[in-house]
């Protein structure tokens, strides 16, 4: 089981990225797949989760209407696409699954990562001019 991230980079304040979760080892259909931030010395974050079987999704108030989760079963890989990037959101993003559809919520506007298992190794996204 793994998970790989891939896209990050350094882009200006106002850019966009599209950051993407490969996965090998199992079949994402039947999956939540969470999408995580976290700088040092910060906690992680969860920004965003999508269930793979039905396409739902759920957004931290923090990231809702910059960021879009999707994903491609048939490439195994969950996408989050990034719009208007500031510089508060310079921070290494991971992804992570979990087992069922209900561990993808969003409570108070944040998302737990307490049910996320099977962390790829981040890709970091830097936010500058």
């Amino acid at each position: 089981v793994r998970l790989v991230e891939s896209g990050g980079g350094l882009v200006q304040p106002g850019g966009s990225l599209r950051l993407s979760c490969a996965a090998s080892g199992f079949t994402l259909d039947g999956y939540t797949i969470g999408w995580f931030r976290q700088a040092p010395g910060k906690e992680r974050e969860g920004v965003s989760c999508i269930y793979t079987s039905d396409g739902s999704t759920r957004y931290a108030d923090s990231v809702k209407g910059r960021f879009t989760i999707s994903r491609d079963n048939v490439r195994n890989t969950v996408y989050l696409q990034i719009n208007n990037l500031k510089p508060e959101d310079t921070d290494v993003y991971y992804c992570a699954r979990a087992p069922f559809r209900r561990h993808c919520t969003v409570v108070a506007g944040t998302m737990s990562s307490v049910y996320f298992g099977s962390w790829g190794q981040g890709t970091q996204v830097t936010v500058s001019s």
